[in-house]
């Protein structure tokens, strides 16, 4: 029986798929190829592994502290968060340090699990031939070494990693490894192509937890010392395990195959590889989006209200409200309330330039969504102008925002759905649709949802700094300061 432990890396802001994807709600989180987000459907595939010999132990889902919620609202829906643990990263430090986090809690028990790691943020077609391929992994890494799933190439792409195999080890099609090349020019992975030496390197790997912290311990002990250094001083809060800051802070930021597996062929650590047929895309632009998504007859792919006049080949997705076109051909059409892409699709790659560009303008845009998720809900600002912002807020069954106050505005509550149960001061009181209530700049208040359905309201700001900033908070169930 082989011990297993799946490790999902949900970290990476999908900057190309902007407008969808911000630092707020990224890429892994959101739902490209279907109703499932990305990140749901690597839980469902890590899931099916299980198998006669296989067995599955605890998820463990690395990722920022700002998404755990998010990702706990939509592991629940997937019925899979009471086996599921989180290891909350502090700071972005790369794939590296995130499978060493992984390895440490996978090895807390005393046993040395096998680790089936893969990125949170990719689609995968053909669930089965996954879990095939990734089975014959485990079962080669039962042995020692490193294995990586590679993808057969069907055409040059010179946006991913190429590994070059040397020859085919047993019948069950594992392959040597011989060396890795970053992001090859197009002349180069036609040459690959057409070798049929190469796949694709696509961030999965499979090993056990020991065999990553011998290999780190070799090629990048100062990565090793600081991450067990802020392991070692972790905290612990039910499901949530969080290393250290200020260690954690300190390490370098670095990838999975940078520090330790490209350095492993020739080396006492064995590289294989298992090839991946199983209809594989990262979904690294907006382009590959449409790749993988169904094309009407004039080759657009589109979501949402949506209305086409002779346009071909064409992405369009809607998120707010109508969008049509006439006459286009190969263009990225994304539509959402506070921003608009139009971008040439063979040019879809250059959208992080967009987001490069808003942050050195400190544009907030390339960070949250009108609409922003928080643990006890979400809230939607519906409009806003000089000393005014209109917001509407749900909050869930049972939950609670923190009690707070602000220094610079006021605001007003009116009830539009549910009842609401509402701190003011030294009074709490209820309110029921149509209901409504004032809290004056600087009151100390709380709103909070008692009831079984979602309590929505209308609020509506004054005052002179209207800034998220503008918050204290004097208790809050969720942790937050």
């Amino acid at each position: 029986m082989y011990n297993i432990v799946p490790v999902i890396l949900c970290g990476g802001s999908g900057t190309r798929l902007w407008p969808l994807s911000r630092a707020g709600f990224p890429k892994q989180f959101l739902s490209l190829t279907g109703k499932e987000s990305l990140f749901q459907q690597s839980v469902v595939r890590a899931r099916a592994l299980a198998g006669m010999d296989i067995h599955l132990d605890d998820l463990l889902l690395v990722m920022h502290e700002d998404h755990r919620f998010l990702a706990l609202d939509q592991l629940n829906a997937t019925e899979s968060a009471e086996t599921a643990h989180f290891l909350l990263e502090p700071v972005a430090r790369n794939t590296a340090p995130a499978l060493t986090l992984a390895a440490l809690q996978a090895q807390s028990s005393g046993e040395d699990p096998i680790l089936v790691v893969m990125p949170a943020d990719q689609n995968v077609a053909e669930r089965s031939a996954f879990t095939e391929a990734v089975r014959r992994s485990i079962r080669t890494a039962a042995q020692g070494g490193v294995v990586l799933l590679g993808i057969p190439p069907d055409r040059p792409e010179t946006g991913y990693g190429y590994i070059r195999h040397t020859g085919q080890i047993d019948l069950q099609g594992t392959w040597e490894v011989g060396q890795f090349t970053e992001k090859p020019d197009l002349d180069t992975a036609q040459r690959y192509l057409e070798s049929g030496e190469y796949t694709w390197n696509g961030g999965m790997f499979v090993l056990r937890a020991s065999v990553w912290l011998a290999a780190l311990g070799k090629f990048r002990p100062d990565i090793l010392e600081l991450v067990r250094s802020a392991w070692e001083k972790r905290s612990v809060d039910g499901m949530f395990t969080r290393p250290d800051q200020k260690f954690f802070a300190q390490v370098p930021s670095e990838s999975v195959d940078y520090a330790v597996v490209e350095r492993c062929p020739g080396s006492s650590f064995p590289v294989r590889m298992v090839p991946l047929q199983a209809g594989w895309s990262d979904l690294g632009a907006w382009d590959a989006v449409c790749q993988v998504n169904a094309a009407d007859a004039e080759g657009n792919v589109t979501q949402g209200d949506v209305l086409l006049v002779d346009t071909r080949n064409s992405l369009v997705h809607a998120t707010y409200r109508l969008v049509s076109t006439v006459g286009v051909d190969n263009l990225v059409i994304v539509e959402t309330p506070d921003a608009i892409l139009v971008a040439d699709r063979s040019q879809s790659q250059k959208v992080k330039q967009v987001v490069t560009a808003l942050q050195q303008q400190k544009r907030e845009e390339h960070n949250l969504h009108r609409k922003v998720y928080r643990p006890w809900g979400w809230y939607d600002s519906i409009d806003e102008g000089e000393r005014f912002k209109v917001k509407r807020i749900q909050v869930k069954p049972k939950a609670s925002l923190s009690l707070q106050k602000h220094y610079h505005r006021a605001e007003h509550w009116v009830v539009v759905q549910g009842t609401a149960e509402v701190t003011c001061g030294d009074r709490t009181f209820l309110l029921h649709e149509n209901q409504s209530t004032y809290i004056p700049q600087g009151e100390v208040h709380r709103l909070s949802n008692p009831g079984t359905l979602p309590l929505e309201i209308i609020e509506v700001q004054s005052g002179g700094y209207l800034g998220e900033d503008d918050i204290v908070r004097y208790g809050d169930v969720y942790g937050r300061q």
